[in-house]
């Protein structure tokens, strides 16, 4: 009986501290987390927020990565499953909320078959996740032609991946002056440097807010 009680004894720090890990790491998978790792290669630091997971039993387990390395901007898509072969590209369909879905093209990773990665479209994909509310739902077109798919919750992305743009001295849209109105020259100039899926989010938006007046 002594023995039986000592072992438990011995036995509950460590059940505690594994429940505790494992909360702490069912939390992590949940949220938009901000990281600075050490690349091997030039022993050079870089930032990157890694997204949640989708919800597990209705969508494949597909995540993304904001990334500055070097001071440039890349989104990473990263699967479970095989995508292609490495270096080949892929199709790639985003859409964040009730917006129309945007199409483009990724490349598989020299050194895996599951990693994708965009540098020419990634600040477009990145201004168009931080207007959105709800999700951004991703469809990955793979080389044996099946499609994975997922929708990854927004919440509580903005500030994790406004870091990442800050560590690649970049920001969401042009500063405004606190003590200055905001003027429609304003609104023109910053409409303008969106693209057109952009737009038709922000009309929609304002469409709505007008409503709100009459």
């Amino acid at each position: 009986m002594q023995r039986k009680l000592y072992f438990f004894t011995w036995l509950k720090p460590i059940i505690v501290v594994w429940a505790g890990l494992s909360a702490s790491q069912a939390f992590a998978d949940n949220t938009w987390t901000y990281h600075q790792e050490v690349d091997r290669l030039n022993n050079q630091t870089y930032s990157m927020t890694v997204s949640p997971l989708p919800d597990r039993g209705l969508y494949d387990q597909l995540k993304l990565e904001i990334v500055c390395r070097d001071n440039a901007l890349q989104v990473v898509v990263d699967a479970d499953s095989l995508i292609a072969s490495q270096g080949r590209q892929f199709e790639v369909e985003y859409q964040v909320d009730k917006s129309p879905p945007v199409t483009i093209m990724m490349r598989v990773f020299p050194d895996s078959k599951r990693r994708g990665y965009t540098n020419e479209q990634a600040k477009t994909l990145i201004d168009a996740l931080l207007l959105g509310h709800d999700n951004i739902f991703i469809r990955v077109k793979t080389m044996i032609r099946d499609v994975l798919s997922g929708a990854i919750p927004l919440n509580g992305a903005v500030e994790p991946v406004q870091k990442v743009l800050s560590d690649c001295g970049l920001s969401t849209g042009a500063p405004v002056n606190s003590g200055d109105a905001y003027k429609l020259s304003d609104f023109e100039r910053d409409f303008s440097q969106l693209n057109t899926t952009q737009q038709q989010h922000v009309l929609e938006k304002l469409k709505t807010i007008l409503h709100e007046f009459k």
